[in-house]
């Protein structure tokens, strides 16, 4: 599993590019990817600070849980429904 870079190291290349250096100059003289530079300048800007996000966990359970009391319904009422039913039902 990929780990963020360090917040120093993110502080670091963004005081270089508000230093003078273009994203890509700072980049390549911290040793980290001209698109990790951009990334990080931009989320300064609408954030105000390079702190990485919340990494892995469950991203996809709430598509399922919006629709839970349906899907639950439909198996309860027919308990051998397939998937391709309850996808059918769902759209």
């Amino acid at each position: 599993m990929s780990k963020a870079l360090s917040v120093d190291l993110r502080d670091r290349v963004i005081a270089a590019i508000e230093g003078g250096l273009s994203c890509r100059e700072a980049a390549a003289r911290f040793g980290v990817s001209a698109s990790s530079a951009i990334r990080w300048r931009s989320r300064v800007r609408t954030q105000g600070d390079v702190r990485p996000g919340p990494l892995g966990g469950d991203r996809r359970s709430g598509h399922v849980e919006r629709h839970a009391e349906l899907i639950l319904g439909l198996v309860e009422a027919r308990d051998d429904i397939t998937l391709a039913e309850l996808r059918e039902a769902l759209a």
